[in-house]
């Protein structure tokens, strides 16, 4: 089976979900990075047309939508399983994974995550204008997802899913500033299933620092 090439810009959670998806699955990779403000060059643009990241190259298959690579990941690669055999533990892993999308990102990472960790590493303007009024949307979110994980070692159940690979970078990344830290000080099993996802190998060896020096040395 031929390697993965990732295109996408080191840090991205994002691109991080992809990289521990295929790390969870003991599949090769190769991170090609598009520097932050080149995913809407016309190159980028003809792997991406909406220019976000990543985009996946597999032989001579292109995709990208992040869930739809680790979904693709999960049918090439059946074992080890990401995805819960139990019709409901499976709906809540697709509910998260939705949640991260539409709301955790949205509401947290690009108000607060972005001005606040993101745009002061790669050099872009830090407006934080509107972070104390992201705050309250972004407590929603922690709140929920805390809520959904309750008492269990995974937000879909007893078994790391697709939502976990999903969640835990942007979760990571938004607790590195004060506000992420902040919002996650009152949900102890939330922080505590953080803490287990960063000891992971996945995520050990796709940190933004690792990453950043592996596309310099190449």
């Amino acid at each position: 089976m031929s390697d993965f090439v990732i295109h996408g810009v080191p840090g991205s959670p994002f691109v991080r979900a992809v990289l521990m998806g295929l790390e969870e699955k003991g599949l090769g990779w190769r991170l090609q990075p598009v520097a932050p403000g080149a995913s809407k060059s016309p190159e980028h643009l003809a792997r991406h047309p909406f220019g976000r990241v990543p985009a996946v190259e597999h032989g001579d298959f292109m995709i990208y939508e992040t869930q739809a690579v680790l979904r693709y990941l999960e049918r090439l690669q059946p074992e080890p399983s990401l995805t819960p055999a139990d019709p409901r533990q499976a709906a809540r892993m697709d509910q998260i994974m939705g949640v991260n999308d539409w709301y955790l990102f949205a509401h947290a990472m690009a108000p607060i995550g972005f001005p606040r960790v993101v745009a002061p590493r790669i050099g872009f303007p830090a407006d934080g204008s509107k972070v104390g009024e992201a705050m309250p949307r972004a407590e929603v979110c922690i709140g929920e997802l805390a809520r959904l994980l309750g008492d269990q070692p995974f937000l879909a159940g007893e078994a790391l899913s697709l939502a976990d690979l999903m969640v835990a970078p942007q979760l990571s990344l938004l607790s590195e500033c004060e506000e992420g830290q902040s919002l996650m000080a009152s949900h102890a099993g939330l922080s505590a299933w953080l803490a287990r996802m960063e000891a992971r190998p996945s995520m050990v060896v796709t940190t933004w620092e690792r990453l950043a020096d592996g596309a310099k040395a190449a």
